[in-house]
């Protein structure tokens, strides 16, 4: 299925470990809103980077791409403990970005994925499912009506 092709509020299969919903708002709204899901669940909001501003001052224009960086170290601590390397993907982040068509979508790594790709373990089974369900509720805030 091509991304353009997914309804409102709908997931489209991931790619990668990469899981991406079709937003209900645009990209500001969108932003607006995942934020406000993101401070509910009693998470820290580390930065947000519209990376269109800065390719605009560069002379390369790009359609509205923000992402959020945000996570807790009571939850990241202890999967760094486990494996060092998913320092890499931790924060979490989330992506969120317009489509040629004039489409939003929010996209996030997949927390089962990420503990595959650094061999966390069973372990770390419980947090990962908490951590899917989290961004799971988190994005679904942010782009249903």
């Amino acid at each position: 299925m091509a991304i353009g092709e997914c309804s409102a509020g709908k997931k489209i299969p991931p790619a990668d470990g990469v899981v991406t919903l079709r937003s209900n708002h645009g990209p500001e709204e969108t932003m607006k809103r995942l934020e406000a899901a993101v401070k509910a669940k009693g998470l820290y909001i580390f930065a947000r980077v519209d990376h269109a501003a800065s390719s605009t001052a560069s002379e390369f224009p790009l359609r509205p791409t923000d992402l959020l960086i945000f996570g807790a170290a009571k939850v990241g601590t202890p999967l760094m403990q486990s494996a060092q390397t998913v320092g890499l993907d931790l924060p979490w982040k989330a992506l969120v970005w317009q489509d040629d068509l004039g489409d939003t979508w929010l996209s996030y790594n997949d927390p089962v994925w990420l503990a595959k790709r650094h061999t966390l373990g069973s372990k770390a089974e419980t947090t990962i499912k908490a951590m899917a369900g989290a961004l799971n509720a988190i994005a679904a805030a942010a782009t249903a009506s």
